[in-house]
């Protein structure tokens, strides 16, 4: 059996995991990736914009859209605070591509909208991305 480790992911509006068991998980952080296996070293960090995959003891994994927040590891037990987090089966390729055409049709009023602007493009390159991937591997919307 492999080494395995609890796991929590958290939003403001759910729990959507409550320490289940996992072998392997993959971090968007702000700076980079990170991979996460039993026994690793206590960690805190800066979650990003980008895919989390979560591998299972008894085969699978489950991948989300997270965005925002933290990551912390201890003990081994992975707790993942995000401001967003949406499992990729859910993300509509359509949708995705929708978002991203309306977020490159929008003109910037201020520097602050820029940055907003530039942010909801972000984020729909990212769901466009995962839905693509989700679909490749026979799933999809």
């Amino acid at each position: 059996m492999a080494k395995q480790f609890m796991c929590r992911l958290i939003t403001p509006h759910e729990r959507m995991l409550d320490d289940e068991a996992v072998t392997y998980a993959q971090l968007p952080l702000w700076d980079g990736q990170a991979g996460v296996l039993t026994g690793r070293a206590p960690m805190l960090a800066k979650l990003g914009l980008g895919e989390l995959r979560l591998d299972f003891p008894e085969g699978g994994d489950r991948a989300y859209l997270v965005e925002g927040g933290f990551v912390q590891m201890v003990d081994n037990r992975l707790t993942v605070l995000a401001e967003l987090a949406v499992p990729v089966e859910s993300i509509s390729e359509q949708e995705a591509r929708a978002e991203l055409a309306e977020a490159e049709a929008r003109k910037p009023q201020s520097p602050d909208e820029a940055k907003a602007i530039d942010k909801d493009r972000r984020r729909a390159q990212a769901k466009l991305r995962l839905a693509q991937a989700f679909k490749a591997r026979g799933g999809g919307i």
